[in-house]
């Protein structure tokens, strides 16, 4: 019979989609009174992979991933998504027929051996996790790089992401040293 015990912390990373500098400047700055300082930024790269958010979000959407420096319990997810739900709702603009979005933010962890990320939608490959959010294995960590698996988001796969998360995760060793 195996043994129960507790996991450990997890590194909490967010993506930002986005198009309006101020705009990424705010949620940033909210989250960080929610959930602490930043200890490491990607570069910001053009979002290309899919016009999915244009209609939405318009064109010439850009890219950002932080992480955070304080270490988060894994069952804290669904409660981040809340989170940063509620406060792309609040960034979000009014427009002729509702409200226009301004920016999509993604938040996850990273472990030794994975990325997870938080959703609200469900399919096959994702488990519920609690209050109406889904938890995804979007990346897993092995032979010393992070692999996509056959549901990865192709912007999930970009190099910068995976310099930007190789980056995090060798904090994160670190942290749990």
């Amino acid at each position: 019979m195996g043994q129960m015990r507790t996991p450990d912390p997890v590194k909490l990373i967010c993506g930002f989609i986005f198009s309006d500098q101020d705009v990424l400047r705010q949620a940033v700055e909210r989250l960080q009174v929610r959930l602490g300082s930043i200890d490491l930024n990607s570069q910001i790269f053009p979002f290309t992979h899919t016009a999915y958010y244009t209609r939405e979000m318009g064109p010439e959407l850009s890219r950002l991933f932080v992480s955070f420096q304080r270490l988060i319990r894994c069952e804290q997810l669904p409660e981040i998504k809340i989170l940063t739900n509620g406060l792309e709702e609040n960034l979000a603009r009014s427009s002729a027929g509702g409200m226009r979005r301004r920016i999509n933010i993604d938040p996850g962890y990273l472990e030794a051996s994975k990325l997870v990320l938080a959703s609200t939608k469900n399919f096959s490959h994702r488990i519920y996790l609690g209050r109406g959010i889904y938890g995804e294995v979007t990346l897993q960590f092995r032979a010393n790089r992070f692999d996509p698996l056959d549901w990865t988001y192709p912007d999930y796969q970009d190099p910068h992401l995976l310099d930007f998360l190789k980056r995090a995760r060798r904090i994160y060793m670190d942290q749990i040293r």
